[in-house]
């Protein structure tokens, strides 16, 4: 039984970060302690704040985790010190308990009881616990290969290689079937490998979880680009079913802006991608703010990611602008009352980093020098409302415009779906009107056969959406192969996401 009186006996407390002028001089993960020991003494007593609620909304898909995670079943064990038995519970519900525990925004924290009032000390530090246990069942050896015990002689293949794609992957191999993952980049690991800097989550854990992955027996072919490399025609000669995991990555741009054809001007992908390649080994980015100044463009989580990136890379000064007013400190219970995801100011690691954060603000125009390069923007105050049909519109409150020098502008504003591809073309699937690729209660596309999960499906979203995608499209491609299925199916396609890009 959990500690009813934990959380007044401990305060919440945040994991331990690296000091500030060490971090930002590599790539390495803001958060480090000093020893194991002291990592997990310190996770202990903040799994001791959860008291095991008799309705625990932290793992409800409404409003908590899409996974469904035993968070008070695991957060007691590691209370106890049960790190093996712990790990047996968090693995039941999730592949990679390591890329949620570094990457995902947590809102199952957003659920946990103790967030109702502030006066509770803050909600468990379910994200810390997570990580901590994702972290000490590889340093204790518990994580092993799950191989089948028999093969049910039927071949799937997975299209895409991010987080959904591999969830899937991993469950169909484990449960007999012969499963291929064709990536068209040069590295497995979709988003993980390229959109994640590494300063949020080392590749090396990627790495570990793809070395997994094969020992199990799934195959991978990466520089193939399925409908192009590999013909329809191939793909379904080759499988008796395939899983669309192909991604969102159809970034929104600025169509709008005066100097937006400039140099300088750039998606925000673009810039991250490189990046992270730089980190593979592959050399310097064409796309470099060392010794430039930054704006980015768009308040969210990826944007934050420029900025820390930037940052990293020499930038001489950085600044995130953001249409929006500065959101409260704490939760406005009438515009999202408990346990819905809060709308409050969220600072990340990389914006105490240096730098400088603009709210209620739009770019009027880019302006350029002589050689059609970016080296200004012209800023101003503006109100974003909707208009009478609900359309949203960005109108200037003053006249007044700001010039803030600017070498390179990086446009974070979100993903408008799924790129345009001569797979789906080739399988007669259409796009629907918000982008994305539509499927039936099973999970299946209009072409026979052909499923679809993670941000394909549902559009840009979370970590941990698109693993409970993964595992649940396993469960209905299972179930087309064999009559019926007994892996986990922890969402239905119809699931609403919560609003936390």
């Amino acid at each position: 039984m959990a500690d009813p009186r934990g959380f007044l006996k401990f305060e919440r407390e945040e994991p331990k970060k690296r000091p500030r002028d060490e971090r930002v001089q590599d790539w390495r993960e803001v958060y480090a302690y000093d020893s194991s020991e002291e990592r997990n003494k310190k996770v202990r007593t903040q799994a001791t704040r959860c008291m095991d609620c008799g309705i625990p909304f932290c793992h409800s898909g409404s409003s908590g985790c899409p996974l469904g995670n035993l968070i008070p079943e695991w957060n007691d064990l590691v209370r106890q010190g049960h790190w093996a038995a712990a790990s047996d519970r968090l693995h039941a519900t999730n592949n990679f308990p390591e890329f949620t525990g570094k990457l995902c925004p947590a809102p199952c924290e957003a659920g946990c009881t103790l967030s109702i009032s502030p006066l509770s000390g803050g909600p468990v530090a379910i994200k810390q616990v997570e990580a901590t246990i994702a972290d000490q069942s590889w340093e204790m050896g518990i994580v092993e290969p799950q191989v089948a015990e028999v093969s049910s002689g039927q071949r799937v293949a997975v299209v895409g290689s991010g987080p959904a794609g591999l969830a899937a992957a991993q469950q169909l191999t484990r449960a007999g079937h012969e499963v291929t993952v064709y990536e068209r980049d040069d590295r497995l690991g979709g988003l993980l490998r390229y959109g994640i800097p590494e300063f949020k989550m080392e590749k090396k854990h990627l790495d570990r979880r793809l070395a997994q992955l094969r020992k199990e027996g799934t195959k991978f072919v990466t520089g193939c680009e399925v409908g192009v490399d590999l013909t329809v025609e191939e793909l379904r000669a080759r499988h008796d079913a395939v899983v669309l995991a192909v991604g969102a990555l159809r970034g929104r741009d600025d169509t709008v802006t005066p100097g937006r054809e400039l140099a300088g001007v750039h998606l925000a992908m673009e810039h991250l991608v490189q990046a992270n390649k730089q980190c593979e080994g592959d050399g310097p980015p064409e796309i470099d703010a060392k010794g430039k100044h930054v704006i980015v463009i768009g308040g969210g989580d990826t944007g934050a990611d420029c900025y820390g990136t930037a940052t990293r890379q020499g930038a001489l000064s950085v600044t995130q602008l953001d249409q929006y007013p500065m959101p409260p400190a704490t939760r406005d219970e009438e515009r999202s009352p408990w346990p819905t995801w809060p709308y409050i100011l969220r600072t990340y690691p990389a914006h105490e980093e240096g730098g400088e954060r603009l709210f209620g603000v739009a770019v009027k125009r880019f302006v350029g020098d002589d050689s059609g390069h970016v080296r200004a923007i012209e800023l101003q105050k503006v109100r974003v409302s909707r208009d009478e049909s609900g359309r949203r519109q960005v109108l200037p409150v003053t006249d007044e415009v700001e010039v803030i020098p600017a070498d390179l502008v990086l446009l974070a504003i979100g993903f408008e779906g799924v790129e345009e591809m001569r797979l789906l073309d080739d399988l007669d699937i259409k796009l629907n009107s918000r982008g994305r690729i539509s499927c039936g209660a099973d999970w299946q596309t209009d072409a026979p056969g052909v499923f679809v999960c993670g941000d394909a499906h549902r559009g840009a979203s979370l970590v941990v959406w698109a693993i409970a995608e993964g595992r649940s499209v396993a469960n209905a491609v299972d179930a087309y192969l064999t009559g019926a299925s007994d892996l986990p199916a922890p969402v239905h396609p119809t699931a609403l996401p919560l609003a936390v890009v």
